[in-house]
C-alpha cells in the first residue's frame, strides 16, 4: 500500500459473483493487480475463456480479469476483498485465515454483519468494514447485470479514519463513488432495516414496485422495516441512509415519512433494470439458500435479547425458510399469513 491507494498491491477478491465480479472487473480495467476467486468452476472457466461481461446501466462491456478456483489459491495474501454470501462467511474466512500475510487484511464487501465473524477469526485490527448497495445480479457464468450505481462507504470497525481506509476508498472509487466513514456500523445496521423490507418483499414472485403498490404488501414491508428499526437503533446511532432508503423514516410516529420512503424506493426500482431483490433471484431463479439467517435471523435474535418484539420478521424468517426447502411457493398468500401471524389486523381480501 503506497498510502494513496492499493495500486501495485495484489488484491484477491474471494467471491466473483455480482458484487465481487463487478468490483474486480472495474479495478482490473483501472490497472490494479486483481485476482478473482470463486468456487463455481463454470463461472471461473467462462471468465478466463470469454471474459467477464457486464451489462446494464453502464452499457455492455467485456473485461478480462484473471480468475481461479478456490483450490488454486495460495498465500500469503495481502489485501483480500471478501464478497461471498453471508452464510458462507465463516467457512470462507476459516479457509483464508492461514493464507493471510501478517500485515494483510480483509475488507468485507457483503450484506449483513459479517465484519464481526471475520474479526473473530483474524482480529479486529485486520478487518475493515464496508457498506455496498449497488444493484447487480449474476445472470449466468461469466455474465453480470449492473442494475444501479450507489456510493460505497469504507470504515474501520473502531471508527478511526485511517490511511488504510482512505487507500481503500481511493481504490474503490474506480468502481463506484466511494467515501470513508467513522460510522460503518450505522450503515451496516441501517441496511438490516432495508434487508427486513427486502426479505418481506421477496416472499412473493412479483417485482418490488408491484408489491409496494399492493396495500397488504406495503403494510407487511413497512411493519418489517419498523421492527428492524426498533432493534437496529439500539445498536448504532445514527443509522445511515441506504441509497434512497432512509431507515430512520421507520421510527415510531413517522408513518407519513415511511410512506414517502416506500414511494421513493418503488419509484427508483420502477425505473431500473433491477426490478427484484437479489433474494428473489436466489429463491426463484437459482433455487438456493438466501442470506436470511445472516440478516433477518440476526434481527430476530437481537430483538429477543433486548426485549424488542419482532413478530413480522419472525414470520418472514419462517416463510423464507419454507420457500428455501420447497414446502411453500412464492405466493401472495404468504403476505396474508405473515400479517395474520404478526397480528397486523385483518388483511384486505385477496
Amino acid at each position: 500500500m503506497n498510502g494513496d491507494d492499493l495500486r501495485g498491491v495484489p488484491i484477491t477478491i474471494v467471491g466473483a459473483g455480482a458484487i465481487g465480479g463487478t468490483v474486480g472487473a472495474f479495478l482490473h480495467d483501472a490497472g490494479y493487480d486483481v485476482t478473482l476467486v470463486d468456487v463455481d468452476a463454470a463461472h471461473v472457466r467462462a471468465i478466463n475463456e470469454r471474459g467477464l461481461r457486464l451489462t446494464g446501466v453502464r452499457g455492455d462491456r467485456t473485461f478480462r480479469p484473471p480468475a481461479i478456483t478456490r483450490d488454486a489459491l495460495r498465500g500469503p495474501l495481502g489485501a483480500v476483498f471478501l464478497c461471498v454470501k453471508g452464510h458462507f462467511t465463516a467457512g470462507a474466512i476459516g479457509d483464508l485465515a492461514p493464507l493471510i500475510a501478517p500485515g494483510g487484511f480483509v475488507l468485507s464487501l457483503q450484506n449483513g454483519l459479517n465484519e464481526a465473524v471475520i474479526a473473530e477469526a483474524i482480529g479486529r485490527e485486520r478487518t475493515v468494514g464496508a457498506f455496498v448497495h449497488f444493484g447487480a445480479d449474476l445472470i449466468e457464468p461469466g455474465v453480470i447485470q449492473l442494475g444501479n450505481e450507489q456510493t460505497i462507504f469504507i470504515g474501520e470497525l473502531d471508527g478511526r479514519l485511517s490511511p488504510r481506509a482512505e487507500a481503500l476508498r481511493a481504490t474503490l472509487a474506480h468502481v463506484m463513488p466511494a467515501r470513508t466513514t467513522a460510522n460503518i456500523w450505522g450503515f451496516l445496521w441501517g441496511k438490516l432495516v432495508y434487508g427486513a423490507l427486502a426479505f418481506a418483499a421477496s416472499c412473493v414472485d412479483a417485482p418490488v414496485p408491484t408489491i409496494l403498490d399492493d396495500p397488504l404488501g406495503r403494510i407487511v414491508c413497512r411493519a418489517a422495516a419498523r421492527e428492524a428499526y426498533l432493534v437496529a437503533s439500539t445498536q448504532a446511532t445514527p443509522l445511515e441512509p441506504i441509497g434512497e432508503f432512509e431507515p430512520n423514516d421507520f421510527a415510531p410516529g413517522r408513518e407519513a415519512t415511511a410512506e414517502r420512503s416506500l414511494d421513493a424506493l418503488a419509484g427508483a426500482m420502477r425505473g431500473s433494470p433491477k426490478q427484484h431483490m437479489g433474494i428473489w433471484r436466489d429463491l426463484r431463479i437459482k433455487r438456493r439458500k438466501t442470506e436470511v439467517d445472516m440478516q433477518v435471523a440476526v434481527l430476530v435474535a437481537k430483538g429477543r435479547e433486548i426485549g424488542v418484539p419482532t413478530p413480522v420478521n419472525d414470520a418472514v424468517l419462517d416463510t423464507i425458510h419454507a420457500i428455501e426447502d420447497g414446502t411453500r411457493g412464492m405466493e401472495w398468500d404468504n403476505l396474508r399469513e405473515i400479517a395474520r401471524r404478526a397480528g397486523l389486523g385483518e388483511p384486505p381480501p385477496a
